[in-house]
């Protein structure tokens, strides 16, 4: 079975086809637990998400910060697998036909194998990887197998990134571009900011894929300002907060569901 990476291309196509930023939520999968995670995912698209990023939770997670990383950790005491982000990624997408993506480190998928990894994602239905971690100059033997089985390789740049680094990283990259709005971890930020605007001209200098932003949006309103100039909004903390400071379940499900109708509102106001 192969990926489905058109089904993402032409989710992020027809967003801008309706004059607008795509909406990409992130959850960790086996948050709070596996299954409460999995419909966590169907309730941010139920809320108005385009697409939507599963975490691969990990000890070590660099990128991340406190919000994801004690979600994540609830998740490993739980004894979350990469199975269980599979099977997190197929339920969604068959409940609700939506491109389901995982973000991990490379680290997982190396001690997992790439070929088993990138069949086992495809077989699932999934969209494809973003990997944060994973060297554009080390990645071949990841995008010949995510190629051979229709999957999206996303890369992640950064303001620090010079123009030519970006070329570099845009030219072997497909899906979209992940630029993280700002140095540092994943959180909330009282302002998305300038830097953000410029590295998402600085990358479309550079190709035709859709650019998303991603790391400090929260509410509607930095939705609305970031959809001014990025082809994607990327929320992640945001989320996983609301579920953290939910008193159970189901009322975590809730407030998912009502900020993804929030900031998909957002996104149409730009």
């Amino acid at each position: 079975m192969s990926g489905n990476i058109q089904l993402l291309s032409d989710t992020l196509a027809a967003a801008k086809a309706e004059d607008r930023a795509a909406l990409i939520a992130y959850l960790p999968a086996g948050f709070p637990t596996v299954d409460g995670g999995i419909e966590a995912v169907k309730a941010v698209f139920d809320g108005g998400a385009d697409v939507v990023e599963v975490g691969l939770p990990h000890s070590d997670p660099v990128l991340d910060g406190p919000v994801i990383q004690t979600a994540d950790d609830i998740a490993l005491r739980g004894g979350v697998k990469i199975a269980d982000v599979m099977r997190t990624v197929r339920e969604a997408y068959e409940a609700t036909g939506k491109p389901v993506l995982v973000m991990t480190y490379w680290n997982p998928i190396d001690r997992y194998g790439v070929e088993r990894f990138t069949a086992e994602l495809a077989e699932a239905g999934g969209a494809g990887c973003i990997l944060p971690d994973l060297p554009v100059q080390e990645s071949a033997l990841w995008r010949q197998h995510a190629e051979k089985h229709g999957l999206a390789t996303v890369f992640v740049v950064a303001p620090s990134s010079k123009d030519e680094r970006l070329a570099e990283i845009t030219a072997v990259g497909s899906g979209f571009v992940y630029a993280a709005s700002l140095m540092g971890v994943t959180g909330t930020r009282a302002s998305v900011g300038l830097e953000a605007r410029n590295l998402v001209g600085r990358t479309r200098a550079t190709t035709g894929l859709p650019v998303c932003v991603g790391l400090g949006v929260s509410n509607a309103e930095q939705a609305a300002e970031v959809a001014g100039f990025a082809d994607g909004v990327i929320v992640g903390s945001a989320f996983v907060k609301r579920m953290l400071d939910a008193e159970d379940e189901m009322a975590g499900l809730a407030a998912v569901r009502a900020l993804a109708a929030e900031l998909a509102e957002g996104v149409r106001k730009r």
